[in-house]
């Protein structure tokens, strides 16, 4: 009875004491690195295909984990087992990350970023369905605020643009791979078999490279690589390590030990650092009216992070 009930407190909650707090430190490297991939990725997104460049950035990703979980030995052939269950994963995931930078081919990051926010709203909803976990009033309230401050910074401030629906194409876009990535959260704790953090990543970053390879061979084998400028090697390095095998384990990591909500709370902070990294590149700071917005989700995520009374 016992461990039934410790079972679906599992399931239905977060975990706490020491596991909980580290989930959290661990959402805190994500969001702090995964901002630099806007700036990145606008530099580097009319430069090479997304579907040719991510490819290689899973790939990459994967030896660099890969390493890391057989120097650890936290990488098993066992793990491999039910395969199916990492090609959703590899594929939802995969499907964000080519979103992503056809969207910012035109949207500003800070935009794209605010895009982003969306997310702990959509994972909340995937949550409930996969897992039956339930948001409090509290939590909801704060993804309420953290929606309409993300509505702020994606129409410009504009109520004008907010009621004729003026959205971007490139915000659109990456809307739709937004959704992808709200899904993938609760997905991983649903399929988990036990897996550790650095093995499931190192299996889905496997099955992403195997999709995108297959879906992607035209413009994979049509792109000239040798006549790709310097930044988009830079970026490849930094996406790939830092953006994607770092934040990768991270992600998953913080995906058993918090609810799907809190886990993507972190996305809250994420436009905060795209503006000191437009800052670090010397892009300017954006409109003062997109700021707002940004206040907006910055009450969200202490709402989000405040323990349950």
């Amino acid at each position: 009875m016992q461990l039934s009930q410790g079972l679906g407190a599992r399931l239905s909650g977060g975990i706490g004491g020491r596991e909980a707090v580290l989930g959290h430190a661990a959402m805190l490297v994500f969001c702090s690195m995964v901002a630099g991939s806007f700036t990145f990725g606008a530099l580097t997104a009319n430069l090479v295909h997304p579907v040719a460049f991510q490819a290689m950035r899973f790939a990459f990703a994967a030896a660099v984990v890969g390493l890391l979980g057989l120097a650890t030995g936290q990488i098993r052939l066992s793990d491999a087992r039910a395969p199916w269950r990492w090609l959703i994963l590899g594929g939802t995931f995969s499907t964000y990350f080519v979103l992503m930078f056809e969207g910012l081919k035109t949207a500003p990051p800070v935009s794209a970023s605010a895009v982003m926010t969306l997310m702990p709203i959509m994972t909340a909803i995937f949550s409930w369905i996969l897992l039956r976990q339930v948001t409090t009033r509290r939590i909801a309230l704060a993804l309420g605020i953290g929606a309409l401050g993300a509505l702020w910074v994606i129409f410009r401030g504009d109520f004008n643009r907010l009621l004729a629906l003026d959205v971007g194409r490139g915000e659109a876009i990456y809307f739709f791979g937004c959704v992808a990535h709200a899904l993938y959260v609760p997905l991983v704790r649903w399929l988990s078999r036990g897996e550790s953090a650095v093995s499931s990543s190192f299996w889905v970053l496997c099955a992403g490279t195997l999709v995108l390879t297959v879906y992607g061979w035209r413009p994979i084998m049509a792109t000239d690589y040798a006549s790709l400028p310097p930044i988009v090697w830079i970026a490849l390095g930094y996406l790939s390590i830092g953006a994607m095998a770092v934040t990768f384990v991270c992600l998953n990591f913080a995906s058993v030990r918090l609810v799907g909500a809190k886990v993507m709370a972190y996305t809250y902070l994420t436009p905060g650092w795209v503006i000191l990294w437009e800052l670090a590149f010397d892009h300017g700071l954006p409109d003062p009216h997109v700021l707002a917005g940004l206040a907006l989700t910055a009450v969200a995520i202490v709402l989000l992070l405040k323990h349950e009374a």
